[in-house]
């Protein structure tokens, strides 16, 4: 009985630490389409078996997770609207690429850490002439961090971003001009002629990362959250999530 009673004050407990948190957390969420710079990531929530979406959204001062039943584009248009004009950090997932089709305004920038690992699949595929293609634009990848990770060692901001588009061209012409043309190359040769600027925004726009390193970041004690807890059972336990989730990671 003790334990019983226990269990029904802790969760009136919780539900009003909840209620209490949804004006502030309301709030950040409607700044969000304000912000210039958001990274954003998404992650698979189980809610009494069924399958559901944790969407993240990181800025600069602050972080909004946001439990869907979609992974699609739609996300983005409840959350961000269809005049967002910031700069989106994401992965090459489709929704965010459906986003920047059905937002002309809007400007991405597609994880370098992420294309590392689909052109490490060409190094390990069966095929010879997709290992070599692969092994040229991997080696161009690690020449572009290698500069990037040599930033305080240029004379100016202007002789980095130059060693950085000499890399870049390199890099473009060995993906595009020197595909093998096998299907494997040339689905990755298709990215580099339709999302070239994507890939390599943050030259330009030096405020960006190349990687969505700080969404997934952010990520992970709620991928935590959800092995121990096996992920929410209510609409109530969806919110308290989404609530005190954004409360920690801000």
């Amino acid at each position: 009985v003790g334990v019983t009673i226990c269990r029904g004050m802790l969760r009136k407990l919780v539900g009003k630490v909840s209620d209490s948190l949804e004006t502030p957390y309301e709030a950040l969420l409607a700044m969000l389409p304000k912000e210039g710079l958001l990274n954003v990531d998404e992650t698979g929530h189980k809610e009494n078996g069924q399958r559901l979406w944790t969407w993240c959204f990181r800025a600069y001062l602050y972080t909004v997770y946001k439990i869907s039943p979609s992974r699609g584009s739609d996300v983005l248009v409840e959350v961000l609207g269809k005049e967002f004009d910031g700069l989106l950090g994401c992965d090459y997932f489709g929704a965010y690429r459906k986003y920047m089709r059905l937002n002309g305004n809007v400007l991405l920038q597609f994880c370098l850490a992420h294309l590392i690992r689909d052109v490490k699949f060409l190094v390990e595929h069966p095929d010879p002439k997709n290992q070599a293609y692969g092994k040229r634009l991997l080696a161009g990848l690690r020449k572009l961090f290698g500069v990037i990770h040599r930033h305080e060692t240029y004379a100016s901001d202007d002789t980095f971003r130059r060693a950085l588009e000499t890399v870049r061209d390199e890099l473009v012409w060995d993906a595009t001009v020197e595909s093998p043309r096998t299907r494997e190359a040339l689905a990755l040769e298709e990215r580099f002629y339709q999302h070239t600027e994507s890939y390599f925004r943050f030259i330009t726009e030096p405020s960006i990362e190349p990687t969505n390193n700080l969404a997934e970041h952010a990520m992970r004690f709620v991928a935590i959250h959800r092995r121990i807890t096996q992920g929410t059972r209510s609409e109530g336990g969806r919110r308290w999530c989404e609530r005190i989730w954004t409360v920690i990671q801000t």
